[in-house]
Formats: structure tokens, C-alpha cells, sequence
């Protein structure tokens, strides 16, 4: 188990019995495993592509890149977004499932960066487009910022799951209803059958 999320968790419990719900189960298994789409137009994805080889070591964290938008919950945009290129950033995004989750990588992904001045084609900033969940700033970032961020979105999704755990805790806590009770005048007056 990842101790970041499950500090109480003793190391020497490994031969004890681990009791949770179902919805808990699916919850840590969601944040533990997030799958990112890969979409790198420029040299940001340089720097995100050394992560996946033996120095970093991207898989420890259980993300496996994927290269279809249907199976993939993250999606890591790196480098420029031109007008060209916005309607497949979209079509992309729109592909996932639910939930799904952004992390806008480098300066050129935040705000259009250099391009920005001088081109009439680049997205100034892909939050225009999609949703945004992370900022990762940097022209290009290291691979510790973006393991950094992962790590941020991963406390971020964790406060999305506890809040939704105590939300439905106070929803469904308990049911009651109005009692509907007459009082009724007594029909005991004391004197018991006497015909035995």
C-alpha cells in the first residue's frame, strides 16, 4: 500500500486482515493507479518521456501510460496547443471517462509561452479549453516537478474521495419519518370480567 495516502498503516501488519467496504476499495484502487494519456506536441514531452525510463521509474507510481482515451483518467498535456490542434485536444478530453483529470505541463501548455507574442495560432493557455486541475510551471519541467504534481493531483483526488465519503455519510446517516400517533382517550376502567 502507498504510505502517502495511508500514514496510520503499520508496516508490520503484513500478515493481518484488512476489513473495508467496497466503495473504499474502488476509491484507493482509483487513486493509486491513475492512467495518463499521452499528448506531447513539443519539447515538454522530452522531459515527461525520460520519466518512463529505469532513473525515474514513472510505473512505481502505478500510472501506465496509455495511448487510448478510453482507458486513460489523466491526461498530461506538454508543449504548445495550436487553433489547429485544439478541436483533437477536445475530442480527446471528451473520450475519457469519468473521472477524468488534467495537468497542464510547461509554459507554453499554461499560457502559450514565447509563441504567444508573435503567433496568431497558439492557445493561449489550454485552460480555455479543458478543464485544468494542475498548473505545472516551467520551460521545459524536470521530471522531479512532474512527479511532484502527480503527487499533488494524487492529495487532490484523495480530498475529493474523503469529501465524498463524509457526504455520503451525512446523507444516508439515518431514516426517519413523521410519526402519525393519536392520542386516544383510555378504555381501561379498572373492573376485570367477572362472568368466569
Amino acid at each position: 500500500m502507498n504510505s502517502i495516502e495511508f500514514p496510520l498503516l503499520d508496516r508490520t501488519t503484513q500478515n493481518s486482515v484488512i476489513s473495508t467496504t467496497l466503495n473504499d476499495l474502488s476509491n484507493w484502487s482509483r487513486l493509486s493507479s491513475l492512467w495518463p494519456l499521452l499528448y506531447g506536441t513539443s519539447c515538454c514531452f522530452i522531459e515527461f518521456a525520460s520519466l518512463i525510463g529505469s532513473r525515474f521509474d514513472f510505473d512505481r507510481y502505478g500510472l501506465v501510460p496509455r495511448s487510448s482515451p478510453r482507458q486513460a483518467d489523466l491526461i498530461l498535456t506538454a508543449g504548445t496547443v495550436t487553433m489547429k490542434m485544439a478541436p483533437s485536444l477536445v475530442r480527446l478530453y471528451e473520450q475519457m471517462p469519468e473521472p477524468k483529470y488534467v495537468i497542464a505541463m510547461g509554459a507554453c501548455t499554461i499560457t502559450g509561452g514565447m509563441f504567444s507574442t508573435d503567433s496568431y495560432s497558439t492557445v493561449r493557455g489550454v485552460d480555455k479549453l479543458i478543464p485544468v486541475d494542475v498548473y505545472l510551471p516551467g520551460c521545459p519541467p524536470k521530471p522531479e516537478a512532474i512527479i511532484d504534481a502527480i503527487t499533488k493531483l494524487r492529495k487532490k483526488i484523495s480530498r475529493e474521495i474523503d469529501e465524498d465519503h463524509i457526504r455520503s455519510q451525512q446523507e444516508n446517516r439515518c431514516f426517519t419519518t413523521n410519526h402519525k400517533f393519536h392520542v386516544e382517550r383510555s378504555t381501561h376502567t379498572g373492573n376485570y370480567n367477572q362472568g368466569f
